[in-house]
């Protein structure tokens, strides 16, 4: 990484050994940066903060994840992204290697699952018979997708997902989620999909696992996933208000509540 100079932080963020960043709706929406958040990020760095981007997202991998990042003007390194995509090929490797799975999700989420040792039978006369079903959002969700994860979870297939985000922050507003899509899948078959995204802690335990010791900050958009993940992995989180949160819903956040709210991420950092 680049040495920067340093710039002073909030006194809160000052308190943080290490600090995990959601991507959209806190360090980007859609194709944009948030305003200030390259500035935010370098401070960070040049504070000797600890940084990790943690995404319940599956549309990209994590070498694009990096890629987008640095287009954007925010440094990055693969060690420091954390997906969503990423957990789920891991729990495909460790339980289903060699079996055949429907895939409901992107073109980055198919390689995943491939990595995995899953053979992706979509579209063909296997798939009701698939072992696995594995399903996240992505923009070309059709039909005939939804129907080859029905038929094959009414068979017994394992169902697992990436995330139950309804929503997710594009330049022209909310857009539905891979919960909404799930919802879709659950709804038609009338069985459970497990996920291991935000909320879970499984994604901020991976970011901890990797930074080290020391005291950490989740900063989100979300209540309910980016808070809900920091509780459940026993840190602290904060709001920023440039996605799918408003001040209402953030102020009315308990059980967890976070230690601060901001309209951005640079506020916040930068105070």
């Amino acid at each position: 990484m680049v040495k920067l100079p340093a710039v002073p932080l909030s006194s809160l963020i000052a308190g943080y050994d290490h600090i995990l960043l959601d991507l959209d709706g806190c360090v980007w929406v859609g194709n944009e940066a948030t305003p200030g958040a390259a500035d935010a990020v370098a401070a960070l760095r040049a504070a000797g903060k600890g940084v990790a981007f943690v995404t319940n997202d599956t549309q990209l991998s994590t070498e694009e994840y990096v890629q987008k990042l640095w287009r954007l003007g925010l440094q990055a390194s693969l060690e420091e992204v954390v997906t969503a995509g990423a957990a789920l090929q891991f729990v495909l490797a460790e339980r289903f290697q060699g079996r055949a799975a429907v895939v409901v999700g992107s073109a980055a989420l198919h390689r995943h699952v491939e990595a995995a040792g899953l053979r992706i039978v979509n579209a063909t006369a296997f798939a009701s018979r698939a072992d696995v079903v594995v399903v996240a959002f992505h923009p070309q969700f059709n039909y005939d997708e939804l129907r080859e994860a029905t038929q094959a979870a009414l068979r017994g297939a394992f169902m697992i997902g990436s995330n139950r985000d309804p929503t997710f922050p594009a330049a022209d507003g909310l857009w539905p989620g891979s919960g909404a899509v799930i919802a879709a899948v659950e709804t038609a078959s009338g069985r459970s999909v497990q996920t291991v995204g935000k909320p879970a802690p499984t994604l901020v335990q991976t970011a901890l696992d990797r930074l080290g010791p020391g005291r950490a900050l989740m900063i989100g958009d979300r209540v309910d996933a980016d808070l809900g993940a920091a509780n459940a992995a026993g840190i602290d989180g904060a709001i920023v208000l440039t996605g799918a949160a408003d001040r209402e819903a953030a102020q009315a956040a308990s059980k967890p509540s976070p230690v601060a709210i901001a309209e951005r991420l640079e506020t916040l950092v930068l105070g």
